[in-house]
């Protein structure tokens, strides 16, 4: 018997759920897979956005060993955490907040614009969400679709918005695992279903392209052989429209 019967739990019920998201999202994953490979071939971007702890995403993909090069993050301090956890929450409730933030990133028809935000309501999600579509941008969301329907209270969702819907399944909460003796729950999972599921589309999009006889934007681990070239390479052709490398 587990020694951490608590631990083992929320990881079982991480990877039945991580299993099952193939199943829940099949359409909207080949779509998505889609939707990047052709903006991959155009030698478009894909930027990533996300506000609170949603912004760890658009991290994840950027500079990412075994990930591809067009990944941009739209990274703004204000709607991070490390500054600021709680004015955080107040900024991306603000209208306008992230209008001069887009500027800075020249997102088009090219293009594709991935937004993660669990509760798929609040203001610089859907303005961001609003920003990308009029700009001709492919809007791709990962959201959780039981969370944001109770959330949303008559107002506008992402997932109302968004071209593609990537459901990551996540309870209104997003933790799964019940504390006993109270109403309390903890273990959230939308990070991490989050990470797999762009994971998973752009591991797609990666070996489509080499299939193809294109050359997939791969960057290595810095520790690998050759790493260094290849990624100077990359870095080289991306610097001049991703602000973070």
């Amino acid at each position: 018997m587990s020694s951490t019967p608590v631990a083992a739990a929320y990881l079982a019920e991480l990877a039945a759920r991580m299993g099952r998201l193939l199943e829940q999202n099949a359409g909207a994953i080949e779509a998505a897979a889609d939707a990047v490979e052709k903006t991959a071939k155009a030698d478009g971007l894909a930027y990533l956005f996300g506000t609170g702890h949603s912004h760890i995403l658009a991290e994840e993909a950027h500079y990412r060993a075994g990930g591809l090069a067009l990944a941009v993050p739209i990274l703004s301090t204000p709607l991070m955490v490390h500054e600021g956890a709680v004015a955080s929450t107040g900024f991306e409730r603000m209208p306008g907040m992230v209008v001069p933030i887009l500027e800075h990133y020249p997102m088009g028809a090219n293009d594709v614009l991935i937004i993660a935000s669990n509760s798929g309501v609040n203001t610089a999600t859907i303005e961001a969400a609003g920003i990308a579509k009029t700009r001709g941008t492919t809007v791709i969301a990962v959201t959780s679709q039981e969370y944001s329907r109770q959330a949303a209270h008559g107002r506008t969702r992402l997932a109302d918005i968004a071209d593609i819907v990537l459901d990551n399944g996540a309870p209104p909460g997003d933790a799964i695992t019940a504390v006993p003796g109270s109403e309390l729950r903890v273990g959230p999972i939308s990070t991490s279903i989050g990470a797999a599921l762009i994971n998973a589309i752009f591991a797609e999009v990666a070996v489509r392209l080499q299939a193809a006889g294109a050359d997939a934007p791969i960057y290595l681990s810095a520790n690998m052989p050759g790493a260094k070239e290849a990624n100077d390479r990359l870095i080289a052709r991306y610097k001049s429209r991703n602000r973070h490398l």
